[in-house]
């Protein structure tokens, strides 16, 4: 019996101690295997405005998928061709895929890539996209490697833009930068050719590329991807693992002072079949005219 103002004390007995324990261990396994066969594959779609100076009128309402980081080769191939499948049921007008289309290391495995993104159906208006680092193969500087995806890349009907523009027939621009770990990265080069008074949007798959000189006054949107958003994040904290020099890019969209907007996809596909608290994404922008 206590005494009145007492609190209780609680024994901790020996059963009650294992009793925690099993279920601090049960917790641990089941965390550990929504993290490995539950988040991977539960996609989300994330809807955002994306207002874009000198939009012409008639694109207006229009929309952009962005995906990212298939990397087939690691990721499951019946969960990308489901995601894709679903993609197309989106009816977007524009897609750019901005990177990591695999992570084969030979060329002789581009024909895996086009076995899934055939199942891509190419936007009416357009479809574009960048290469990333594993698209380099080892080291990240195979040109083989990566000339052999563009090949198989293009033969689904997605334009591959490796330091160049592409202009659309409804008047807006796609500038394509090759990775900034390969040996073709040459930033400098394609916004030196951006015309400031046409509605432009970059794709560029590693977001480190935009702490880099080489923007020449660049004032639209950049598209990125490669960090998968760290894949697994403690609720509340940064993800412990970033492959990126500045670690505020995770994922999300960023503003700069400078005007340029930074959107960064966390990836469809995976490196290793783990995610926690980092879903895989497909992004959707609704096309808005942003003051010039």
């Amino acid at each position: 019996m206590t005494t009145t103002g007492e609190t209780p004390r609680r024994r901790f007995t020996r059963r009650r101690v294992l009793g925690l324990a099993a279920g601090a261990f049960a917790s641990m396994i089941a965390a550990g295997a929504y993290a490995r066969y539950v988040e991977p594959f539960w996609f989300e779609v994330v809807q955002k405005q994306m207002p874009v100076a000198h939009l012409p009128a008639a694109l207006v309402g229009k929309r952009l998928l962005q995906l990212s980081d298939l990397h087939v080769g690691r990721t499951d191939d019946d969960y990308l061709i489901e995601a894709l499948r679903y993609a197309n049921s989106l009816r977007p007008d524009f897609v750019v895929i901005t990177g990591d289309f695999t992570s084969h290391r030979a060329p002789s495995r581009a024909k895996h890539v086009e076995q899934i993104l055939k199942h891509l159906q190419p936007a009416p208006m357009g479809s574009f996209a960048c290469l990333g680092n594993h698209d380099y193969g080892a080291g990240w500087s195979d040109v083989r490697c990566a000339d052999a995806i563009t090949k198989v890349v293009e033969a689904c009907g997605v334009r591959v833009l490796r330091n160049e523009i592409a202009t659309t027939e409804t008047g807006l621009s796609f500038a394509g930068i090759d990775d900034y770990w390969s040996p073709n990265f040459n930033a400098a080069e394609v916004t030196r050719q951006i015309d400031p008074s046409a509605a432009t949007i970059t794709l560029c798959h590693n977001p480190d590329a935009c702490d880099a000189p080489v923007w020449n006054n660049y004032k639209g949107w950049i598209l990125a991807g490669h960090t998968h958003g760290g894949q697994c994040k403690p609720p509340f904290l940064p993800p412990p693992l970033l492959p990126v020099r500045n670690r505020n890019y995770v994922a999300g969209e960023y503003a700069f002072d400078d005007g340029r907007r930074l959107y960064i996809n966390r990836a469809l596909g995976w490196g290793r079949q783990a995610r926690f608290n980092v879903r895989p994404e497909m992004t959707v922008f609704t096309l808005t005219r942003a003051p010039s």
